[in-house]
């Protein structure tokens, strides 16, 4: 009975704080409503409109609902063998290059958090320095195919495996998180480097390893320019890659259409098709290579939260 007079009032209680405000907070918080419901629908509706043309017969005219209900999108992305090569290339890509960053970028991160190793700031003066100056594409290109990198798998995951970003986040949560009485207690208990920060450091350190893994993961997953520039052979290409060839083919179509040199009309509507087919897959293939993302991110949030809030704010 107790229970059930606890949760009438607390059922109660906002109905109760609306009647007791003044008018003003009432205005206020109805703006604010409104307001938050007007962001809500900017985010939202670019994503519900990708979703409705995807399944769309004709891309225009295509606002709420689908324009003629037709999976023949899917049907060719899930028949196409570059795309599936793609999705393959990008999850390895994503899972590998992940790996490394986080293995490169983590005990980096701590061993400048420490306040007993020496030139520390020195040593982040010259990582500060990568944000602001760039060796350019060309001498940088040139460094790669030296190093015989150039159309292989390791020039995507090495050259880019340290974000000074993330380095500087992941540094900031560990001198601001772990104490350095901790430090102090493992050393005299006979604890090495190593083994503190594996058994110890990283154990604590839960919220800002989800945040380096789902900056990471998202950065290789979106990437296509490193690979456009690097990369000749189509077999390691990643799905971005191949999105960006359907997208550039129906904008040959389209302008090509558009500038109005003679074609036959047979070669007319062939072009008009390829646009229109062009257009539909594009979308098809944004809805199948952002599911894993959208999927994963609802399982790292409230770690992502924390790891982000205490890593870039503090210190």
């Amino acid at each position: 009975m107790s229970h059930s007079i606890v949760s009438k009032r607390a059922a109660a209680a906002p109905h109760r704080k609306w009647r007791t405000q003044c008018r003003a907070d009432k205005i206020f918080d109805i703006v604010n409503h409104i307001l938050m419901a007007l962001a809500l629908l900017l985010c939202f509706y670019p994503l519900y409109y990708i979703v409705v043309v995807s399944f769309s017969q004709q891309v225009v005219g295509s606002y709420l609902i689908p324009n003629g209900f037709t999976l023949v999108g899917y049907q060719s992305v899930f028949k196409s063998k570059d795309i599936w090569q793609g999705y393959g290339n990008t999850i390895y890509y994503t899972v590998v290059g992940t790996v490394c960053s986080l293995v490169v970028t983590l005990p980096c991160a701590y061993g400048l958090s420490r306040r007993d190793v020496p030139f520390r700031g020195l040593v982040m003066t010259l990582f500060l320095i990568t944000m602001y100056i760039s060796g350019g594409l060309i001498p940088g290109y040139i460094n790669l195919s030296e190093m015989h990198m150039i159309n292989t798998r390791w020039v995507l995951l090495l050259p880019g495996a340290v974000s000074t970003y993330n380095l500087i986040v992941a540094r900031t949560f560990f001198a601001n998180t772990i104490p350095w009485e901790l430090h102090e207690a493992a050393f005299l208990d006979g604890c090495s480097n190593i083994r503190l920060f594996l058994k110890i450091v990283l154990p604590l350190s839960a919220p800002i390893v989800v945040v380096m893994t789902l900056y990471y993961g998202v950065a290789h997953w979106n990437s296509y320019f490193n690979a456009m520039i690097y990369l000749s052979d189509r077999s390691k290409y990643p799905l971005q890659v191949f999105l960006r060839e359907i997208l550039t083919k129906g904008q040959f179509a389209a302008e090509a259409i558009k500038s109005g040199a003679a074609f036959s009309e047979e070669e007319m509507i062939a072009m008009m098709k390829e646009t229109e087919t062009a257009n539909l897959i594009k979308y098809c293939v944004i809805i199948v290579s952002t599911i894993p993302m959208m999927v994963l991110y609802p399982f790292l949030q409230r770690f992502f939260t924390k790891g982000v809030m205490i890593g870039a704010v503090k210190g």
